[in-house]
């Protein structure tokens, strides 16, 4: 008896623990199956008692698991500029993780409401960011420049001088395109050559985009020739490694 008394004791105190949890009764699954039946239940006729459900009307399939199903996207508008998105009171549809941690916890961004749309609506002669700005994608064109290397590949054999076109087709390829040289700024001193003691220095030229946006650009001379047997050996990521400036005034810029 007195076993059977501590028994109950110690099983009731773990159901007054389970029941003192603050959360067991507030959480909340969202999982929602949507399931369709094997074979279909045959019907029956009016006012009659309906029939008898067999084992195989217990089979179901699944058609819709809101576990896996892609929601839908969700629509903010914009506080703010925010690059590579859009201007300030600008309506866009995020994915719904993106739209949250990004936008939403960060304060750029509110959800989608008439209040809200006509509160963050630009008003005429107001001094907004974005005007500082040609497009939504320029300052991010602007960082992927910024934080690349590229190598300006020039002749070992023959004469030159690095002029904007060279910029612009080594640019071309890695998938930067620009439309004129007159975007191309070059240093003030020439950078003349065939020189090894050039090669795989730095320097820098500024590319201006959309008229607006300025992005300081590192290059690095590569000399190459035609003959196999005089090509230099392949430097594996280049990139990498540190590299002296030819212009001696772009070394406090380059740090």
């Amino acid at each position: 008896m007195l076993k059977t008394l501590i028994f109950s004791k110690s099983i009731s105190s773990k159901f007054t623990q389970l029941l003192n949890v603050n959360n067991a009764a507030l959480q909340q699954v969202r999982t929602t199956f949507v399931l369709k039946r094997l074979y279909p239940v045959e019907l029956h006729k009016k006012n009659e008692k309906p029939r008898k459900l067999r084992g195989k009307h217990y089979n179901y399939v699944m058609v819709e698991d809101s576990n896996t199903k892609k929601q839908p996207d969700v629509e903010v508008v914009l506080k703010q500029f925010v690059s590579g998105i859009g201007r300030k009171g600008e309506v866009v549809k995020l994915r719904p993780n993106y739209a949250y941690n990004h936008l939403l916890l960060t304060g750029l961004a509110d959800y989608v409401t008439p209040e809200n749309v006509e509160k963050y609506k630009p008003k005429l002669g107001e001094d907004n960011e974005e005007e500082n700005h040609s497009s939504q994608f320029a300052q991010r064109t602007v960082n992927m420049l910024q934080n690349r290397v590229f190598a300006i590949v020039m002749n070992k054999e023959q004469p030159w001088v690095v002029e904007p076109w060279h910029i612009r087709a080594s640019l071309r390829k890695c998938g930067y395109y620009i439309k004129s040289d007159s975007s191309i700024e070059l240093p003030n001193e020439k950078i003349t050559g065939p020189d090894m003691m050039k090669q795989n220095k730095e320097f820098y030229v500024t590319v201006t985009i959309n008229g607006l946006e300025k992005a300081r650009v590192k290059c690095r001379i590569h000399h190459w020739s035609t003959d196999p047997s005089d090509r230099l050996p392949y430097v594996y990521e280049h990139w990498l490694q540190s590299a002296e400036p030819i212009i001696p005034e772009d070394t406090p810029r380059a740090e």
